[in-house]
């Protein structure tokens, strides 16, 4: 388990930081974006989970979906001419199934959009949207990452998927607190 001894170090001031490996890199390197956008969803599904309207049944699986995102974080920090080891936390296949399953649930409980929505309504949907915008973000900065070469296209798959299940989130919690979706006016 990693041991964080002293939070303010002041070696960043010069905007730089220090990578698992001990390596200083800017603080707008590829992977330190990586780890900024992971770190902005953790903390918006952080604040969904503070709502205390939010569907019980989703407690359970986003605390899940955090502990998975630092799983990613430390799947980041290998550097890339290294395989990620079965002893250290990593993205499976198991937690991907997971969201599958997550995904079918709700989809089959609230049925196909007929148009695009709006993102917004109920808190809980409001903050589950954003989370969702921040995910693909995190997509985005791991392709950018390129590290498909060391088992990355899973936590890509992972990433991905996650958007999804927010989006279909977002849309029960509208539903469950009888709140209409907002859909896109095309024509106006």
């Amino acid at each position: 388990m990693p041991r964080i001894s002293r939070p303010a170090t002041h070696t960043g001031d010069d905007g730089t930081t220090s990578t698992a490996d001990g390596e200083r890199v800017p603080k707008d390197a590829p992977l330190i974006r990586a780890y900024g956008a992971l770190d902005e969803l953790n903390s918006a599904i952080g604040v969904a989970l503070s709502i205390e309207a939010l569907a019980p049944e989703l407690v359970g699986p986003l605390r899940s979906v955090q502990n998975n995102l630092f799983h990613l974080g430390a799947e980041c920090t290998a550097s890339s001419d290294t395989q990620i080891s079965s002893s250290k936390p990593h993205i499976e296949e198991r937690h991907i199934r997971e969201l599958d399953e997550m995904i079918d649930s709700i989809y089959n409980e609230l049925g196909p959009l007929k148009n695009f929505t709006l993102p917004g309504g109920a808190p809980s949907a409001a903050i589950l949207h954003l989370a969702r915008a921040v995910c693909r973000r995190a997509e985005r900065e791991l392709v950018r990452l390129s590290i498909p070469e060391k088992n990355g296209l899973l936590g890509i798959k992972y990433l991905n998927r996650l958007s999804d299940a927010l989006f279909l989130m977002a849309r029960s919690e509208n539903n469950r607190h009888g709140v209409d979706e907002a859909v896109w006016d095309s024509y106006g």
